[in-house]
């Protein structure tokens, strides 16, 4: 894959507009639920979800952002998020988040 960056954060983003793409990680801070997404404005989704504006996260709100991953190609991007919310990527995104004990 061809990934520039990872970010790995527990708090709010703070990414504008890119030519760039993210996939991006949000956790539940009140109930057991993790999102996998893809964007090319990170602080502009995330902010979506914390208002309720996604109907698919609307009711594990708020959320804390724990991972962004920065690609070059929104196809890239895609293959990442695919692989996130795979069972084995979802398993990673468990291990990353205890490893990390948020």
């Amino acid at each position: 894959q061809n990934r520039v960056g990872v970010i790995c954060e527990g708090s709010s983003p703070s990414f504008g507009t890119s030519s760039m793409f993210f996939t991006y990680v949000i956790k539940s801070i009140d109930k057991n639920y993790f999102y996998v997404g893809l964007t090319n404005n990170v602080q502009r989704r995330f902010l979506q979800h914390q208002s309720g504006k996604s109907k698919t996260t609307r009711a594990y709100r708020p959320f804390m952002l724990v991972l962004v991953e920065k690609f070059k190609t929104r196809q890239d991007a895609r293959s990442r998020e695919k692989y996130l919310k795979s069972g084995c990527g979802k398993e990673w995104i468990r291990t990353l988040f205890a490893l990390r004990n948020w």
